[in-house]
């Protein structure tokens, strides 16, 4: 009773709700799946005794009914040599024979439906195993996921995030002070190209104001 009493619990079973007890989902699933293989096992081996005794049930029912059949024999041979007592005798130990038969009969057929049964749990169980084993990749990897899930949230609300990028900003601040330091270093001196611009600029501006002494000479009235 022990064997069929956890294979009703395993197949009665819902997977998810163990799952959403256990600290450890891959664990859990696991273990499932090898009580299932280990019930199996013990299921499928109760099954194989069963039909062993099916076997010798229905070898001690031919012998029975073989021994009938003889004595049935030795009653019409005694009966036919005038031998009525021996007849007597003779089915009398046929009539044990038989009923020994019959009674291993009724036997035999509560085993043939101890065996249908077995078979039947055999058939519900691997279906529940294949099923089980279909189903752990899929679990375990939404496992994963969410685990992983819940660690970016926790990241995220623990203010880790916040704070790294705060210290992003400020080092890029300290690298505009470290620029702003490195352009104070060239203030006030001129390059070359400064100078030639310098050059180009003074021209142009004497050039503005010859034109304006030559407007001003030109609107002068003569003394």
């Amino acid at each position: 009773m022990g064997i069929f009493s956890r294979f009703t619990d395993i197949v009665n079973s819902n997977i998810n709700a163990l799952l959403d007890k256990a600290e450890d989902p891959e664990k859990m699933v696991r273990l499932i799946i090898q009580e299932m293989e280990d019930t199996l096992v013990e299921v499928r081996s109760a099954s194989a005794k069963t039909l062993a005794s099916k076997k010798e049930i229905a070898a001690q029912v031919a012998k029975y009914e073989a021994d009938a059949s003889d004595w049935a024999a030795k009653a019409e041979l005694a009966l036919s040599k005038d031998r009525e007592d021996l007849a007597r005798a003779a089915l009398q130990e046929r009539k044990k024979s038989a009923e020994a038969a019959t009674a291993l009969n009724k036997e035999l057929s509560a085993v043939d439906e101890q065996i249908s049964k077995l078979q039947e749990e055999i058939g519900q169980l691997q279906e529940k195993l294949a099923d089980a084993k279909a189903r752990q990749k899929t679990i375990l990897m939404r496992q994963k996921t969410v685990s992983s899930r819940l660690e970016v949230k926790r990241t995220l609300d623990s203010g880790k995030v916040d704070a790294a990028m705060g210290r992003f900003e400020q080092y890029e601040r300290k690298i505009d002070d470290l620029e702003s330091q490195v352009d104070a270093y060239d203030l006030g001196k001129k390059t070359l190209q400064d100078e030639f611009a310098e050059l180009a600029a003074d021209d142009k501006i004497d050039e503005e104001l010859a034109a304006l002494k030559a407007k001003l000479n030109k609107n002068k009235p003569a003394e």
